[in-house]
């Protein structure tokens, strides 16, 4: 799935995603780890895989989105 990086905060390694629908969507340090990323600015595109449904949907892994 695709989203559009909305905040970041490089201190705690967490921050947010608007989905293309314009949900926002939290992430935590460990998806932003699990991508092996150094940073992230508001605005790039992403790659996201989420689990659960609902309030309990969560983002696993966070990844630049190539062309």
């Amino acid at each position: 799935m695709q989203a559009t990086a909305y905040t970041f905060d490089p201190g705690t390694r967490t921050g947010s995603v608007l989905l293309d629908d314009g949900t926002p969507l939290d992430f935590g340090a460990e998806a932003f780890d699990a991508g092996h990323l150094l940073h992230l600015r508001p605005g790039q595109r992403v790659r996201i895989e989420v689990t659960g449904e609902g309030e309990r949907r969560r983002i696993t892994l966070l990844t630049l989105q190539t062309l």
